[in-house]
């Protein structure tokens, strides 16, 4: 069965109604990222609050969603009360093929309005009903146990107070769709739960062998092995040993005490791996004595790492609070880094120091509530804070200090991981040009920098065929480690074998129209060249003597816009939106470059290929 509808919930009117996707947009967007871009390209004015009834929650999967192998997930699409761009967060676990078994036809849940008192979304046998929520004021565990037969997808205290980088959990805080806030959307639209009564797609015995031979490959590739034998946690052992750890809010590039948090700690705290989902090979949960997950890599380089942590059940126990309270651990650690470095700095009073866990835990637990106006700013994010106690700053005479916008790294103003780019120009264009903000998953250039010597043309080359990649692979809503397989081809055969009838070329040409519409969207926002920029805190040379410099870098975003075919000032060209099909779909507000750019048309690729 293909799925070709979407379902519509409106929360003001409680209406749930359902609509056929146009064939058009099913083959240009796909689905996940590239469907829910073009549905809030279409339906959002320019200047929308994010955090307004007006603001759209899309809830995607894609055509093969339930079919691949590897983790199944569902892509959460809004725009962002972070950063105002265009936002899409991710998830795995339970709820996704519940989902996509609950409605076989569709291709997503797309949420409007607000309700007057909160609601949840409750899906079963292919239809959708909005029901009053019993779980206001709960956490995600409190909630996810109040429906023990159903899969949910909820937002904790952080939404509910619409913390912009409030996330949406399932299977009890076990998964997220973690960056961006969209949390904070569903919050400011009263949506408590999503709860989900069904079971995985059965698959078809069409694509059992291609499914066999998909797992094999994945078990033989390298990202296969590295999953399999310590999952995302070696990232934090490899950032160690190449330097590029951020530590301690970002002072230094390697931490004293990883051992405490990396892959040796995982080894003595894990006491057994739970099977998630007996259909995905390696697809484990390990936990501690105490049932907690051990947590991924992003957890402990935030919040061990970033906050000078060492020890590994502390940091186990953050994380374990951000995944109650709902809170992004990659933007928690940093909103915990920034305020040890300002009240070091004389810029907030507060008592709090890197390394220590309970003052950590005490700053995120009152975020989450915006318990008082230190709270209430750093739930705006890092930079949104530090703007707001930048008149503090007035009074400093250390003309090196860095001011309190300074202290911690954002792009767009989303906190960077702790990937620190400094010595990986790969890894900077690929912050800096992020649709969504400081992202290391549109392109992890990092993971290679350190052993491939890359001119400026293959560096520029590298970072922008793995974000056009990307977006089909997040279009498909592929498992994003078996992605790295698919990579070839980009699922087309997968495709081909339920029916859809795309190439390798016709779906990298799908991949860079999802991300140049994307740029579009940020771009009627008010988003160009100037937001594409990297925060001071990288312009410092780094204790080891990387250093980014500022000339080499502008001269590596020239080269990469030219690649896009984009102009100088970062707006794609009337040209490259025609090429690929764009131009009819364009409103008044959205500014193109006035620079040409040659680029082969739709109709000349196809005239060229026959």
């Amino acid at each position: 069965m293909h799925r070709d509808t979407v379902l519509r919930v409106d929360l003001t009117t409680s209406e749930v109604s359902r609509e056929p996707v146009p064939e058009q947009w099913r083959r240009q967007y796909l689905g996940g990222k590239g469907l829910g871009a073009r549905y809030l390209y279409d339906e959002l004015e320019a200047g929308t609050g994010p955090l307004t009834p007006e603001n759209r929650l899309c809830f995607t999967l894609g055509p093969l969603s339930g079919y691949l192998p590897g983790e199944t997930r569902y892509a959460a699409v809004t725009k962002s009360p972070l950063t105002g761009t265009f936002l899409d967060s991710y998830a795995g676990g339970s709820f996704p093929p519940a989902l996509a078994g609950a409605l076989p036809d569709c291709l997503g849940v797309i949420v409007r309005g607000a309700a007057a008192e909160p609601v949840s979304l409750v899906i079963e046998d292919g239809e959708g009903r909005i029901e009053p929520a019993n779980c206001w004021g709960q956490d995600t565990v409190e909630t996810a146990n109040a429906y023990p037969d159903a899969s949910v997808a909820c937002i904790g205290p952080a939404g509910e107070a619409e913390v912009v980088y409030a996330t949406v959990a399932s299977d009890a805080g076990d998964h997220h769709a973690g960056r961006g806030g969209v949390g904070a959307v569903m919050g400011s639209k009263r949506l408590k739960s999503v709860v989900v009564h069904g079971d995985p797609p059965e698959i078809p015995s069409a694509i059992e062998r291609l499914r066999e031979e998909t797992d094999a490959a994945y078990a033989d590739h390298a990202t296969g092995r590295w999953q399999a034998a310590s999952g995302t946690l070696e990232s934090v052992d490899f950032a160690d040993e190449v330097g590029a750890l951020a530590t301690e809010g970002w002072q230094s590039g390697r931490f004293d005490g990883s051992d405490g948090v990396g892959i040796a700690a995982v080894q003595d705290a894990a006491v057994g791996r739970e099977r998630e989902d007996d259909r995905v090979p390696g697809d484990f949960r390990v936990e501690t004595e105490n049932g907690e997950s051990v947590p991924r890599g992003a957890t402990s380089i935030s919040l061990g790492a970033g906050l000078g942590i060492d020890d590994f059940d502390a940091v186990t126990a953050l994380g374990a609070t951000c995944d109650r309270l709902g809170v992004d651990v990659i933007e928690a650690g940093s909103v915990v880094a920034w305020t040890a470095l300002a009240a070091e700095a004389g810029l907030v009073d507060e008592s709090i120091a890197f390394g220590d866990d309970e003052a950590a835990r005490n700053v995120i637990e009152r975020v989450a509530a915006r318990e008082d106006e230190l709270a209430d700013a750093l739930a705006e994010g890092v930079a949104a804070a530090a703007a707001r106690f930048a008149a503090q700053e007035s009074g400093d005479e250390d003309d090196d200090a860095l001011s309190g916008e300074e202290l911690m790294p954002t792009v767009k103003a989303m906190a960077l991981p702790g990937y620190d780019p400094r010595g990986a120009t790969g890894m900077a264009l690929a912050y800096a040009t992020s649709d969504r903000g400081g992202c290391h998953r549109r392109a992890r250039p990092v993971e290679e920098a350190v052993f491939v010597d890359r001119s400026r043309a293959e560096t520029v080359q590298h970072v922008a065929d793995a974000q056009t990649a990307r977006s089909v692979l997040w279009s498909l809503v592929a498992d994003d480690f078996l992605g790295d397989v698919l990579r070839e081809d980009l699922g087309a055969e997968w495709l081909r074998a339920v029916g859809i009838d795309h190439d390798a070329d016709s779906l990298a040409r799908a991949g860079e129209r999802i991300w140049t519409l994307v740029r579009l969207f940020n771009a009627r926002e008010g988003f160009d060249r100037a937001e594409d920029e990297l925060p001071a805190r990288l312009r410092e040379t780094r204790e080891d003597g990387a250093a980014i410099n500022p000339e080499t870098f502008d001269r590596t975003l020239d080269a990469y816009y030219d690649y896009r075919g984009w102009g100088r000032d970062g707006l794609p060209s009337p040209e490259l939106v025609e090429a690929l099909g764009l131009t009819a779909i364009l409103d008044d507000e959205t500014p193109l470059s006035s620079e040409y750019r040659a680029v082969e048309s739709v109709a000349e690729e196809e005239a060229r290929s026959e």
